[in-house]
C-alpha cells in the first residue's frame, strides 16, 4: 500500500515536472507551406540565440522564436508578398518588406524568395537589425525569384 502510494506519487512529480518543461513551448500556427523540404533547411539551423534573445520550442512546423516572453518570432513557408508599397530593404543578401503597421513591433517578410519567411519582432526588445543580420544568412540560402526594385532613398 506504501509502495503504491509512493510510486503514484513519484509518476505524479515526473509528470508535473514534464508539463512544467512545457510552459515555455510558444504556440504558434503553421504557414501554408510550411511542409516545403527547404523550411526545415532553415529551421533546422536556427541560432540559439538572436538579438540576445534565447531560443524557446514552438509548437508548430516551420517556425522559430526568441526571448521570454517571444520578442522575435520567424514563421518559414508564408505565401511569398507581390508588389508592394511598403519599403524594402536588403539585408545580408535578402530583400525584405517592412510593415510597421504595429510598431514598436514590426512584421518584416522576405521578398522574391519562395517559400518566403516572416520575421514578427518587438523593437522595445530587440534590434530589427541585428535580428535580420542573424537570420538573413538562412533565408539567403532560398531559391531566389525576384528582387526589390525600390529601396528607400531611391525613389
Amino acid at each position: 500500500m506504501i509502495r503504491s502510494r509512493v510510486t503514484r506519487l513519484l509518476i505524479l512529480a515526473t509528470v508535473a515536472a514534464g508539463l512544467s518543461g512545457c510552459a515555455s513551448t510558444v504556440a504558434l500556427e503553421p504557414a501554408a507551406d510550411a511542409n516545403d523540404p527547404l523550411c526545415a533547411e532553415i529551421t533546422a539551423y536556427l541560432p540559439q540565440s538572436v538579438a540576445g534573445e534565447s531560443r524557446r520550442w514552438t509548437d508548430a512546423q516551420a517556425t522559430g522564436a526568441w526571448g521570454d516572453p517571444a520578442a522575435v518570432i520567424l514563421t518559414c513557408g508564408v505565401t511569398p508578398p507581390g508588389p508592394s508599397e511598403l519599403p524594402c530593404q536588403s539585408v545580408g543578401g535578402v530583400d525584405w518588406i517592412i510593415d510597421d503597421s504595429e510598431a514598436p513591433r514590426y512584421r518584416v517578410t522576405s521578398f522574391g524568395r519562395t517559400p518566403a519567411v516572416q520575421v514578427y519582432l518587438d523593437n522595445e526588445i530587440v534590434s530589427s537589425t541585428e535580428v535580420l543580420d542573424a537570420v538573413s544568412p538562412l533565408v539567403a540560402k532560398l531559391p531566389r525569384d525576384g528582387e526589390c526594385t525600390a529601396r528607400p532613398g531611391t525613389e
